[in-house]
């Protein structure tokens, strides 16, 4: 029985339409080979986590080393050095006055985390979040997901969540342009506060980009918008990074592009290059209000993801990756517009850094190309190519490939994409 029979009959995929039919045995930097040797440019990594490569040789070498020397402990029962120094680093790099860390296992976790801790601190029990948006799949995170193909046969869910319309610019709730809409999407939370709400909202949670929304991108000054809305109602601002974070759009986290300063901050996927490890990370005053027996995790802070999460960041700043994710992004999006001209199918062309969504239409009227996409992330797929495909509509191509891709394969990249734009039309 080969590794897809197996699956088939021992592993439950039964809730994606499709496993891509590719068995991967080994990957480099931006390259992943099959078992039968073909090589692929991976322009997804792992859905944005090997920000600094596959099997970067610094982090495989710290984790190697912190194998043989402890592999687990619970880092919240006895005091784990590696759990300790990756935090302190954490409040070195993170925005603002971010300091004291809880380490957790998937993103999912961390964000449900960061909600009860924004609840002890408020001592209130609402949530504000967006149309379109993505924060995991355990029940709180979906109770504050805005996208019902994620949230589908698995309601009621948690009460006290209301959503704010996405600054989805291209496909504007309020049908307007901006910047002549005055960010009417951002200043509706007032609208949304005064008659969505009973008045007790902790957070609101944002994904600086909308990753599974579509690489929706908000406007530089929408942030801005944003937290003047929330300091005057005394909500907190909960940042999800989840895929954002790590260089991966062109600063260490996405939300530094915007110029505020956040409450609370999750971050999993890139923080350690491929090992499982999660946080979100507080202001003191904000951390400190948990009290014993409020929350912990068995799994969270594990000394060899602490350990490969250090090696990580650290490669990160020497290697000056978000400067790489920026102008290799800029390269991008550059010669997509130049696509986006000669095929009409591609709607828009948006994201940051190397988190970049190519929004595919059949026509002026802005009908999602879904069908097509799939369609597209096939042929790319034969012809070595991995590329994602997401948002809303099912429509938007995913750009994410690791910081360290070469020039060389982003232009067979961008030459892969042409020629399949050519043939699906």
């Amino acid at each position: 029985m080969n590794t897809v029979e197996k699956y088939k009959k021992y592993v439950n995929t039964a809730m994606v339409d499709k496993v891509q039919p590719v068995i991967i045995e080994k990957a480099n930097a931006a390259t992943v080979t099959d078992t039968a040797g073909k090589q692929y440019i991976d322009c997804f990594s792992g859905i944005a986590v090997t920000n600094a490569g596959h099997c970067n040789e610094k982090v495989v070498e710290a984790a190697k080393a912190q194998i043989d020397k402890l592999i687990h402990c619970c880092s919240y029962v006895y005091y784990s050095q590696p759990t300790a120094d990756l935090a302190e680093k954490l409040a070195q790099i993170t925005p603002g006055r971010l300091q004291k860390t809880f380490f957790g296992s998937g993103g999912a976790e961390a964000i449900e985390g960061a909600m009860r801790l924004a609840k002890q601190f408020t001592e209130k029990t609402e949530f504000i979040a967006l149309q379109a948006s993505f924060h995991g799949r355990s029940y709180a995170t979906l109770s504050i997901t805005g996208n019902v193909s994620r949230k589908k046969r698995g309601g009621p869910y948690m009460v006290g969540c209301t959503f704010l319309p996405a600054p989805y610019c291209y496909r504007c709730f309020y049908e307007l342009k901006y910047p002549g809409c005055r960010l009417r999407c951002a200043r509706a939370l007032e609208d949304i506060i005064r008659f969505n709400t009973y008045d007790s909202v902790a957070a609101f949670v944002a994904e600086p980009i909308l990753g599974e929304g579509g690489i929706i991108t908000p406007p530089d000054d929408y942030f801005l918008e944003i937290e003047k809305i929330t300091k005057q109602h005394g909500i907190l601002l909960l940042i999800d990074e989840v895929q954002t974070g790590f260089c991966r759009t062109g600063k260490m986290f996405a939300i530094e592009h915007y110029q505020v300063e956040p409450d609370i901050l999750v971050m999993a996927k890139g923080i350690a290059d491929g090992f499982p490890l999660s946080g979100f990370i507080a202001r003191e005053e904000i951390a400190d209000s948990f009290k014993p027996g409020d929350h912990l995790s068995t799994f969270g802070g594990n000394p060899v993801s602490c350990a490969a999460a250090l090696a990580n960041v650290e490669f990160l700043e020497e290697q000056k990756l978000a400067d790489q994710a920026r102008k290799k992004g800029e390269f991008l999006k550059a010669q997509l517009e130049t696509l986006k001209v000669k095929h009409k199918m591609i709607g828009e062309v948006r994201g940051k850094g190397l988190m970049i969504g190519i929004e595919l239409v059949r026509d002026q009227q802005k009908t999602p190309a879904n069908t097509e996409g799939n369609k597209i992330r096939e042929f790319c797929l034969e012809h070595g190519l991995l590329v994602g495909l997401g948002g809303v509509f099912g429509n938007v191509v995913r750009i994410q490939p690791p910081a360290v891709i070469n020039q060389s394969q982003m232009e067979q990249m961008l030459k892969i994409l042409d020629q399949s734009l050519q043939k699906v039309v």
